[in-house]
């Protein structure tokens, strides 16, 4: 399933897109859709899980917040912009480091086919 479990993602992606039409909408809603999407195809999926953050096991901040955890083993970073910047790239890597889980997928919105937006991150550090 995990060799799957990316393909099953990213079409659900393009159903999202296909249904809501894009680029446009508010990031947030292009989640709570692609989440919708997912757990009607049979995925365990979560919104908005919260990631500690600690220094010396102690919390550093209040916790990060990753827009969508699939299955507890991929994490989906989902934005909505017409531009690729590297640190959305960095932002998904460190929520996998922190998580320990190995892949993650930025999926943006913003572009004319989603399909063109999307990249996927490894957690080489994964043992």
């Amino acid at each position: 399933m995990e060799n799957d479990l990316p393909d099953t993602i990213i079409a659900a992606a393009i159903e999202v897109q296909r249904l809501l039409g894009g680029p446009g909408l508010l990031e947030t809603v292009y989640e709570s859709a692609l989440c919708q999407e997912l757990i009607m195809r049979g995925l365990h999926t979560v919104r908005q899980v919260p990631i500690p953050v600690l220094y010396k096991g102690a919390p550093a901040r209040e916790p990060l917040f990753l827009d969508l955890l699939v299955e507890n083993q991929l994490i989906i970073e989902v934005k909505a912009t017409g531009k690729d910047f590297p640190i959305y790239q960095v932002q998904l890597f460190t929520y996998l480091r922190l998580t320990g889980i190995r892949l993650g997928l930025l999926i943006n919105f913003g572009k004319e086919q989603v399909e063109h937006g999307i990249s996927r991150v490894i957690n080489d550090g994964f043992v």
